[in-house]
């Protein structure tokens, strides 16, 4: 057994040795001619000329030696359901809802807009895609209609399929009617709609447009849909991503190098092998769903749990029964997740048999040493901290203990994973430093692996602009991370460089929420920053300044009228990025030139320093802000 030092060397000196290796992890229907290609940086493409299918590799060449066996294992605390799907009788379903896209028009390369709760149906229509060669944009069941509208445009989808409602907490969320209101709103409609009724809210039927899927599920109950072999760097799908301003960035995903990436890093980094039961609790809305609920446990022949419903539902022992029930072996959590379960009883830790258990993952957003150790102590088993971007697909840094069974340091998410070059810059010239404990930009050198994002969806200038030009003198690609290295090179996360926040491990661009709160009639201008928040790492926190001022001056004016404008945001993006607070101001903390403070507005809600105010044009700006939070 190698050493990681010389594992991740070789990937760094060797990239086409060591992922050729890494390539016959999955099915080819023919050989690649070429391991990479790199001649037009920072664009790189994987396994040239080789071709495969996503859904042959997750399904179908699991077979002949798997049919019984567990797959997809679905379990929903808000409806009573729990399912069990084997590799055959998923290989069934899939070939149905491939039948139905395909019937409404749908082939290679044509969109298909997922809008799901966490659902069978919505794991059928992904891997349905994958198998005709259609590109699937999955948008999070959260999302409200102008998101949704922004999304609808942007992929132009031939065909979305959708649910009546989700359901969250024991109550009906329900979608259709910001369906119907985002398709209204969007340029591109797309020609039909899949209905999936799940009786849970009313949902009126669009005539010509709207289909039922039960119906057509009948109809097509025998289809045998073959697979669509599509060249390595073929897309695969497109996620959306918030970035620093309002319009989302499509995030495109490769075929060939994304299949080997996911089947490497199953067993590398998350130790998992055929047969066992893989439990992510995450939403397919985002990228840990895609990866690790959907398409990496089943390229490895792995039973994968599809969960809806909260940790503490009915109550905090409810993940611990499940991996009691179902022998899961591998599980993959969030630290917001964690923090929400230390408030519960500490006995349901202890409640259940978690012997089948070897490890738990968590990323999404920092790990704090206190979280850390309260869950690894509660469980008594490891627990290993990753850290990666809806960009790069599968983790940038981790302790994959496939290769070295290195030890995990609280607070670090561990070293660079194989294929990543990790450097720190400095963010003023652009110089690699080398010292460790000094602070800098976390970039990494092209090429990037295999499995990471290809380019920005239908915008090659802006995949490069945004990624690959913000460290002076440099082409790197930037985490928009700050990060330090200690004495044993692991590295530790600081936070953002730029105005991205981070809530419960969800992305959300602040600008986004800006331009959300700005479209309230009575607001003149907005501020919004991120907060570190001991429960979901940060919150969204607004400062607003009023056209009419004197629709605040009381209390209960104050309340009412906060409470308008985060229904705007609830309205326009989804729950998901509502403020936590938004304060009213009469002015914003800006420099002489007109730039907003958003670093010192940021600290004063942190309680620390605000820094450099030398250029500061009204330092009463910050008073008012001060005054705003004592509330």
């Amino acid at each position: 057994m190698t050493t990681y030092k010389e594992f991740h060397g070789r990937s760094i000196s060797d990239p086409q040795g060591f992922w050729a290796e890494q390539a016959a992890l999955i099915d080819w229907k023919q050989p690649f001619n070429k391991v990479l290609d790199y001649s037009r940086p920072p664009f790189a493409k994987w396994f040239v000329g080789g071709t495969t299918n996503l859904c042959h590799n997750a399904v179908d060449r699991h077979l002949a030696t798997r049919r019984d066996q567990a797959a997809l294992i679905y379990v929903s605390t808000e409806t009573g359901e729990e399912k069990t799907y084997t590799f055959g009788q998923l290989h069934r379903e899939v070939n149905r809802m491939a039948g139905i896209l395909k019937g409404l028009g749908v082939g290679r390369g044509d969109r298909v807009l997922i809008y799901m709760p966490m659902v069978p149906e919505a794991a059928f229509a992904m891997l349905a895609c994958a198998r005709i060669g259609a590109i699937h944009s999955v948008v999070f069941g959260g999302f409200a209609s102008v998101s949704l509208a922004t999304r609808i445009d942007d992929a132009t989808p031939k065909v979305i399929v959708s649910a009546d409602a989700g359901s969250r907490a024991g109550k009906a969320v329900p979608y259709k009617h910001l369906l119907d209101e985002a398709i209204a709103l969007s340029k591109s409609p797309p020609k039909h709609v899949v209905m999936v009724s799940r009786g849970l809210a009313p949902a009126a039927m669009v005539a010509g447009r709207d289909v039922d899927y039960a119906k057509l599920r009948a109809e097509h109950m025998n289809d045998e849909v073959p697979c669509e072999w599509l060249e390595s760097s073929e897309p695969s799908y497109i996620l959306y991503t918030s970035g620093t301003t309002g319009k989302p960035k499509g995030v495109q995903r490769d075929t060939g190098g994304y299949a080997v990436a996911l089947a490497a890093s199953m067993g590398l980094i998350f130790c998992g092998k055929p047969g066992e039961t893989y439990f992510s609790t995450s939403d397919i809305g985002w990228v840990v769903g895609h990866s690790y609920i959907v398409y990496g446990p089943l390229l490895v022949g792995m039973a994968t749990i599809m969960y809806e419903g909260t940790p503490i539902r009915p109550d905090g022992g409810i993940w611990w029964s499940i991996v009691e029930k179902y022998k899961v072996t591998s599980m993959f959590s969030s630290p917001t997740a964690i923090r929400v379960l230390k408030k519960q009883d500490p006995a349901l830790l202890k409640k259940y048999d978690l012997s089948s258990l070897r490890l738990l993952f968590l990323a999404g957003e920092p790990l704090d040493e206190p979280t850390g150790r309260w869950i690894a102590d509660g469980i008594g088993k490891p627990v290993i901290d990753n850290y990666w971007q809806t960009e790069t697909g599968w983790p940038i840094l981790a302790i994959p203990r496939g290769v070295e069974a290195l030890p995990s340091k609280f607070g670090s998410p561990g070293l660079p994973c194989y294929g990543y070059s990790v450097k720190i810059f400095n963010e003023a010239n652009g110089e690699e430093i080398t010292k460790h404990h000094e602070k800098g930009v976390v970039a990494i050198e092209g090429p990037l692996p295999p499995g990471c994002m290809s380019t920005v969806w239908g915008d090659d200038e802006r995949f490069v602009k945004t990624y690959w030009t913000s460290v002076p003198n440099r082409q790197v690609y930037s985490t928009f991370d700050w990060g330090i290295r200690d004495e044993d090179d692991y590295f530790f996360i600081l936070g953002r460089t730029d105005d991205v926040i981070n809530v419960a491990g969800h992305r959300l661009g602040t600008r986004e929420i800006e331009e959300s709160l700005s479209s309230h009639p009575n607001v003149a201008e907005v501020a919004v920053v991120g907060v570190a928040d001991q429960l979901k790492g940060q919150v969204a926190v607004a400062f607003a300044i009023l056209k009419d001022a004197g629709k605040v001056d009381t209390l209960e004016k104050r309340l009412a009228h906060e409470g308008e404008m985060m229904k705007v945001v609830d309205g326009q993006l989804g729950a998901v990025a509502r403020p936590a607070r938004v304060h009213f101001v009469t002015s914003l903390p800006k420099t002489r030139s007109g730039k907003l403070l958003r670093r010192s507005i940021q600290a004063l809600c942190e309680g620390r320093d605000p820094g450099d105010l030398t250029t500061i044009e009204d330092p009463t700006a910050l008073e008012q802000i001060q005054a705003a939070i004592r509330g």
